[in-house]
């Protein structure tokens, strides 16, 4: 019997009273592609942690090769034929991709440095892994997909056995999720072990060969993907089972609740993210915006929830209410929700209660303050009811928002818009980060604000979240929108290739 490359034996790690990993087993075999999911807060990503170096198990062994020697560090992994792709890469944007490739491991002629050895080097294992990539191109000036690569070929370029993705395909449009996808079997092939955490199923089926489901940082199970389908991984990772599709009607549109009209708007850098930007949408629809992140979604979203300024264009709002220079509070008020791309930072106070974060944009209006006086027990049952519609799960409405895992950090924010019955719900990346079960839920949420007569702008780097939410999808590129479809009639390989700028 051929041993391990990777062997995971009782592996425990608790932070403080969070018992992150208790008693995990897992190995891989040479060649393999195993697959690791699990709910948000399963654990998953403190254990591939551990294999790398990056944290230390509190119990347990991991044996790379044989070898039971604790890894010290990621100089030790790597040094022990282990790599990993972080899922925010781990790259210098204005160094070109040679020299981030030898970052740390820099090659030398006596004391200069060797970028003709480096470039060499970056084309020749570029050829060997069918990774395409120019040696000179500098990282800020490649699309995602192409500095995924980039990620991929450093780890190849320290001889890995074993190579560790961490939500590969996050920033990806379709054609580049395939892509990797094949490089993925194309590295297994040629002998090299995958380990990859993802919340995507279809591409779990894609291309493991094994998959370790994780709940509450134990194992939940292992299964062969050639044995089971989205509907038992699902099952597995959440212990009831999850509908994976959409169950909607036909939409019953009404009148416009929100035009916005050749916007433009500057990114962080001063630079037009959003230009000449047109999109409407109306009572009781979802317009889906596809687009690969870093087209100006961003700040598009912002724009119209008063975050950020416009330079030029007009946003109104059912018709007549021009919110163009509007500040948040403003846009609030006239009937806008907005659950934010990053919910950290633009959605929640982490050390505030669960109550509070639940009132935060509305803790001055008559229902919860009177002549400045705070209604705290308003407050206290207006969670209490959104607790359990919601079904956030908390010991006590008083725990601090930073208690909750990140599918209930989400739904806090969900309820908290909701709950005003907005006209308008803009939903920026509204199940990033979340388990499966937490997105059937706010999905149904979202269609439910619609059925209610809201209008929703929905934008989403998930392809597949757009192609079941929406009832008409505008796809942007370059910071305007180059295609608007029904989405009954949209075909999933052309909207790849427009958001990719393609036609």
């Amino acid at each position: 019997m051929t041993q391990p490359l990777l062997e995971v034996r009782g592996v425990s790690k608790a932070f403080g009273k969070v018992q992150a990993n208790k008693d995990l087993s897992i190995h891989v075999n040479p060649g393999e592609i195993v697959a690791l999911l699990g709910e948000n807060g399963a654990g998953k990503s403190t254990l591939v942690k551990q294999i790398f170096g990056l944290i230390n198990p509190d119990d347990g062994e991991i044996i790379v090769k044989g070898d039971s020697t604790p890894i010290k560090d990621p100089s030790d992994a790597i040094s022990r034929g282990i790599g990993m792709v972080h899922q925010h890469f781990q790259l210098v944007p204005v160094m070109t991709v040679a020299e981030n490739i030898i970052l740390g491991n820099e090659p030398r002629k006596g004391l200069k440095l060797d970028i003709d050895g480096a470039r060499e080097m970056v084309r020749r294992i570029s050829d060997q892994y069918g990774l395409e990539v120019d040696p000179d191109a500098e990282i800020e000036d490649l699309p995602v997909g192409t500095q995924q690569r980039v990620e991929i070929l450093k780890a190849l370029s320290r001889s890995v056995d074993l190579l560790i993705l961490d939500e590969p395909t996050a920033v990806l449009t379709p054609q580049e999720t395939d892509e990797l996808l094949d490089v993925m079997k194309s590295l297994a092939a040629n002998g090299t072990s995958i380990v990859f955490i993802t919340h995507k199923l279809r591409e779990v089926l894609a291309v493991a060969d094994r998959v370790y489901v994780l709940r509450d940082g134990e194992l939940a199970g292992e299964v062969l993907a050639r044995e089971t389908d989205q509907a038992g991984l699902a099952l597995l990772m959440v212990g009831r089972e999850v509908v994976l599709r959409v169950d909607k009607g036909e939409p019953h549109v009404g009148e416009e609740v929100l035009k916005v009209e050749d916007l433009v708007v500057l990114d962080d850098r001063r630079l037009k993210a959003v230009n000449g930007m047109n999109v409407s949408v109306r009572t009781g629809e979802i317009v889906g915006v596809a687009g690969v992140e870093g087209n100006g979604q961003r700040e598009f979203v912002e724009a119209i929830a008063g975050m950020r300024p416009v330079v030029s264009g007009r946003i109104t709002l059912s018709q007549t209410d021009d919110i163009t220079t509007a500040q948040p509070h403003h846009v609030h008020a006239a009937g806008v929700g907005h659950i934010p791309e990053d919910r950290e930072k633009h959605g929640l106070v982490a050390g505030y209660s669960i109550a509070d974060n639940l009132v935060l944009n509305r803790f001055d209006e008559p229902e919860f303050s009177a002549r400045g006086i705070r209604n705290f027990a308003a407050r206290d049952e207006n969670a209490e009811v959104l607790v359990e519609k919601f079904d956030i799960r908390t010991a006590s409405i008083g725990s601090s928002a930073a208690s909750l895992s990140g599918g209930n950090k989400q739904k806090v924010v969900v309820a908290r818009e909701l709950s005003a019955e907005p006209k308008l719900l803009l939903a920026a990346q509204p199940t990033r980060g979340v388990d499966v079960g937490s997105i059937e839920f706010i999905h149904n949420q979202i269609v439910a604000a619609r059925d209610a007569g809201a209008g929703v702008l929905l934008v989403s780097a998930e392809l597949d979240e757009i192609l079941s939410l929406a009832d008409r999808i505008v796809v942007m590129h370059a910071g305007h929108v180059v295609a608007e479809m029904p989405a009954k009639d949209a075909d999933r390989q052309l909207i790849g290739r427009l958001m990719a700028g393609g036609n």
